[in-house]
């Protein structure tokens, strides 16, 4: 008889006998390994936290306690152990189903959201100092990922601790990795805690607790090797670990796949009165032999087979625009070596693998810090250097002020490529890039880009790093257009807009991909309603092509603009403002995500769908303005021009 079906929640856990706990890890393993083969997700992170979140749930006891996971991906398991097995996390990350990350409008269980690393320690310090000021007893545990420690953010929490709570749990989960292998001198530092032989810090309160508990004769030999400590990674001395320094009791490193051993440090660290850091090594994709021998791979994964680890691929397809990027980079690389490409622990995910693997001299991963990217672009900009920044466009949000005061204000020469600017339909909100436009299209100085097609955005790359100053280039997860590629990109001129089909009664401003919706919309309202409906590629959502809209909102009847972003603050808020303050009066519609964050679904579509997005939605917006608008009396050449047939 199967253990985890019958698990309605953490109490069902703690009612197990240890002997069962391994049944239920390995029931839990191959659900996880089952439903992300059908629908992808975060696979490796959470295979290898299955010992881990039992051990949580077997020693605290949420919702009165408090978890709070960083990055949120690996919560699959805790999902399973609070009643959340079933129809709902078989179509997790799909529409109808689970979120792939913690979500507070989820479950009671789930305290606090994520998406993005290096969140958890800062929020579970305020947890627990609220805890204190309150005058209850629950626990807070945090649970970090060693990745988060190059996070400047988690670093700042740790400061922060010991001034602030007098109790906090801190499980620090040690993979080696992020997505990529992780980089720098905390990782360097926690594989010398790893690899030295002689380093198992415990506290005579630990010694004495072992003595009083089954097995704690084992754990304490172990830890009497404990008079010859790690180098401390600081100050040099031999007296603590880093984190010591930072006012919290190190216990570890420890097999954090050894359920018994889990359970005897779990209880140590709920009894602390002091603030504790549990050091806990997993194996990233454990119970899976495919993700075990590619783990960046199955960090997170699209479905694939069971058996095999292979993608479960249709058709082949046009490249995806990060690998366009990224092998496009890697020939303005060769061509000028003062070139350099930069990410934040994501060379797969940008495309800046291609670069890493032919030119590493040129390419750089600084870990999971985009602050400390963007700067370090600024500095390298200051000398000579023309970076290249590739980071997912909701993960840029956390520099924006590095983008601002130390890029746009010193008037920089850096480029910016932002992945991901749109629907990110499986992640969800926290992983959809639609903010982008609104948050730069305020910075003076900023050069706003989206292609229509891959051969656009190769053009996009020559204009910026041609441009003296700072450029932004947006396009979208996913597969490109599939058009043929020049042998030779062309630099486009700054603000220059691109007319495709010519019309007098509405005139549509797209951006991105959304030039392939408009003409689709183009040519149905044209053949149903006998409309003579133009189309603009915009490319620049900063600057607007102010000169050509004023002349085509003159002309025609009724202007749309669409874009792959939100409307508030965006590209067609934009061109509001340039018809506004050139007096022009010509009625606008703006087409774009409304003013709510988005779910996740199974796929773009339904999404769109579900937020006045589909196209039957849009036709009707747009002809039901057309109708309210006042007539213009302007005859137009309906011919198509420059690239798209009007049959497209």
């Amino acid at each position: 008889m199967q253990i985890l079906p019958n698990i309605k929640g953490p109490d069902d856990v703690k009612a197990l006998a240890p002997e069962q706990l391994p049944i239920l890890a390995e029931e839990i393993r191959e659900e996880i390994i089952h439903v992300t083969s059908e629908n992808g997700g975060h696979i490796g992170p959470n295979l290898g936290v299955v010992e881990l979140t039992i051990a949580l749930h077997r020693h605290f006891s949420t919702p009165k306690d408090r978890f709070v996971f960083d990055v949120s991906h690996q919560g699959y398991v805790h999902k399973l152990l609070t009643g959340r097995y079933g129809e709902k996390f078989r179509k997790i990350r799909s529409t109808g189903g689970l979120s792939g990350f913690l979500n507070r409008e989820e479950s009671e269980h789930d305290c606090y959201g994520a998406g993005h690393a290096g969140t958890a320690l800062s929020a579970a310090l305020g947890m627990a100092t609220a805890r204190d000021l309150n005058g209850t007893d629950e626990h807070v545990v945090a649970l970090v990922g060693d990745a988060a420690l190059t996070c400047g953010i988690t670093m700042e929490a740790l400061n922060n601790i010991r001034s602030s709570t007098k109790r906090l749990v801190v499980i620090l989960n040690d993979n080696k990795w992020s997505i990529a292998p992780n980089v720098g001198a905390i990782s360097n530092y926690l594989n010398e805690l790893i690899t030295n032989p002689v380093y198992n810090r415990l506290h005579q309160d630990f010694e004495e607790f072992l003595e009083g508990v089954p097995g704690g004769d084992r754990l304490k030999k172990f830890g009497s090797k404990v008079k010859q400590e790690t180098k401390d990674f600081f100050s040099g001395d031999y007296e603590s670990s880093l984190f010591e320094k930072y006012g919290l009791r190190y216990i570890g490193p420890i097999d954090g796949h050894d359920q018994k051993l889990l359970d005897q440090y779990m209880e140590f660290a709920k009894k602390s009165e002091d603030p504790v850091i549990l050091h806990v090594l997993t194996t990233k994709g454990k119970g899976f032999e495919a993700a075990l021998g590619d783990p960046e791979k199955f960090h997170g994964t699209s479905p694939f087979c069971k058996t095999s680890g292979k993608s479960k691929s249709g058709k082949p397809g046009p490249s995806n625009y990060q690998d366009v990027m990224g092998r496009a980079l890697v020939d303005f690389c060769k061509k000028d070596k003062r070139i350099v490409g930069i990410t934040g622990a994501m060379p797969s995910g940008t495309g800046l693998k291609y670069l890493r693997d032919e030119l590493p001299e040129q390419y750089f991963d600084v870990g999971i810090a985009e602050e400390h990217a963007v700067l370090f672009a600024a500095g390298l900009a200051t000398s000579g250097i023309k970076p290249v920044v590739t980071i997912y466009s909701t993960f840029l949000q956390r520099a924006y002020d590095c983008i601002i005061h130390d890029v746009s204000l010193q008037d920089l020469d850096v480029m910016f490529c932002m992945d991901r600017a749109g629907l990110s339909p499986n992640d969800g909100a926290t992983h959809h890039g639609l903010f982008d436009i609104s948050y730069l299209r305020c910075v003076p100085r900023a050069v706003i880009m989206q292609p229509k097609d891959e051969d656009e955005l190769v053009d996009m790359m020559k204009t910026g790093l041609e441009h003296k100053g700072q450029s932004f280039i947006r396009y979208p997860r996913g597969a490109s257009v599939g058009v043929q590629m020049k042998d030779d990109a062309e630099a486009i001129e700054i603000g220059k807009a691109e007319p495709l089909r010519d019309g007098d009664d509405i005139i549509i401003w797209a951006l991105g991909p959304m030039v392939q919706d408009a003409f689709k919309l183009a040519n149905k309202i044209g053949a149903e309603q006998g409309l003579h409906v133009g189309v603009v590629n915009a490319r620049f959502a900063k600057p607007i092509d102010s000169k050509l809209l004023i002349e085509n909102a003159k002309k025609a009847r009724l202007i749309v603009t669409m874009e792959d972003h939100v409307v508030t603050g965006g590209f067609g808020t934009g061109c509001l403002e340039v018809l506004q303050e050139n007096n022009v009066q010509t009625p606008v519609v703006r087409l774009g995500w409304p003013d709510r964050f988005v779910d996740h679904g199974s796929s773009g579509t339904e999404l769109r769908a579900a937020n006045g997005l589909s196209p039957q939605d849009m036709e009707k917006n747009i002809l039901d303005a057309y109708r309210d608008a006042e007539p213009k009396a302007i005859a137009a050449d309906t011919t198509p021009v420059l690239g798209y047939p009007s049959g497209k």
